[in-house]
Formats: structure tokens, C-alpha cells, sequence
């Protein structure tokens, strides 16, 4: 598999872009767990508020319980503790919501970070590079091959500019088709050339 072009500034090329990717991909992940770590911290009062109101409804409870052990009138004073524990564990529900909420906001927002930078990597840069790895894979292992040669000097001539093909030869096309070895191997070169493939490895 060709990963890389053999000549020199196509492969500078291609390196320093696939660092940039790198890059431009590890500071976005970055960014959005910065931004989730921040979001995060909004559930530092929801968290507060379900400690304190589990913590009250308990002491509530423990005291309506004891209350309730008073003889005679223990039933009666029992009541208004316990509906005062059942409001703190409302407290409490309500702070565990909080934190579920900005939970799932910070996802959110985080996701939402990564969309657009990691959309333009997959669906921009990436698709490219498989094609110039496809392509460039195919024509390395043609080039070798008496027939390959042939194919890459077809493929020259019909998506090559006109102005390279004619540099080659003014009757390029003519001699190509007498079957000059010479001029096969000009048109297999330009197409490798222009690949960042040298015409022999």
C-alpha cells in the first residue's frame, strides 16, 4: 500500500497535512472535553442540594422517629416531622435532576463542539486521502509491468492537461499507438509524476 508519494515535496506534502489533521483533530477533542469538564462543574449545586436534602429528610426521619415513641401524643407529633422529611427528599430528587440535566448538556454541548471540525476531517480530508492512496497503490504496482506501463500511459493521455501531453511529443498519441516504447514510458512517468510516484522504484 502506498501511503506516502516517493518524491520529496509530495511527500513533505502529504506529512505536514496529515500533522495538521493530527493536530487540528487532538486540539478539537481538546476543546470539547474542556468544555464538558466546564459545563460539568454547574452540577457542583445540584449535588450540593441533593446532599443537604438527603441529609435533612434523614435527620427528619430520625427525629419523628423518636418523636413518635412519646406516649400518648407520640402519633401526632410524628407527622408533621415525616412530611418535612418527604419535602427535603424532594429537595434532594430535584438536585439529582439538576445533575442529570447538566450531564446530559454537557454531552451536548461537546458533541455539538466536535460536529463541524471532525465532519470536515471525515468527509473532506479523509475521503481524499483514500482516494490518492487507492490510486497511487494501484499505479505503484503497475508500474513495474510491461502492460502496466501501458495503462498508466493510457491513463495519461486521457486525464493528463493537454500541454503536458503534447510537451512529451508533438505525435504523441500516434506513436503511442505504434506501440513506442518510448513514448509509453514518457506517458507512464507523467501520470506517476503527477501521482508523486517515481516511474521505478
Amino acid at each position: 500500500m502506498q501511503i506516502y508519494a516517493d518524491r520529496l515535496p509530495a511527500a513533505a506534502r502529504q506529512l505536514v497535512t496529515d500533522l495538521i489533521v493530527v493536530v487540528w483533530v487532538y486540539l478539537w477533542i481538546r476543546a470539547a472535553a474542556w468544555l464538558h469538564g466546564r459545563v460539568g462543574e454547574l452540577a457542583d449545586a445540584g449535588r450540593t442540594l441533593q446532599d443537604a436534602g438527603t441529609g435533612l429528610a434523614d435527620n427528619l426521619a430520625d427525629v419523628g422517629g423518636r418523636v413518635g415513641r412519646v406516649p400518648l401524643v407520640g402519633d401526632e407529633l410524628t407527622s408533621p416531622f415525616e412530611q418535612a422529611a418527604g419535602a427535603a427528599r424532594s429537595v434532594a430528587t430535584a438536585g439529582q435532576q439538576q445533575q442529570d440535566l447538566v450531564a446530559d448538556l454537557a454531552v451536548a454541548l461537546a458533541v455539538a463542539v466536535l460536529i463541524f471540525p471532525l465532519g470536515l476531517v471525515l468527509f473532506g480530508w479523509l475521503p481524499l486521502r483514500v482516494r490518492w492512496i487507492r490510486r497511487a497503490s494501484a499505479a505503484a504496482a503497475l508500474r513495474g509491468r510491461p502492460a502496466g506501463q501501458d495503462l498508466l500511459a493510457l491513463r495519461a493521455l486521457t486525464t493528463r492537461p493537454l500541454a503536458a501531453i503534447a510537451a512529451i511529443d508533438p505525435d504523441v498519441a500516434a506513436r503511442w499507438r505504434d506501440g513506442d516504447p518510448q513514448i509509453t514510458a514518457a506517458l507512464a512517468a507523467l501520470e506517476l509524476r503527477a501521482l508523486g510516484l517515481r516511474a521505478s522504484r
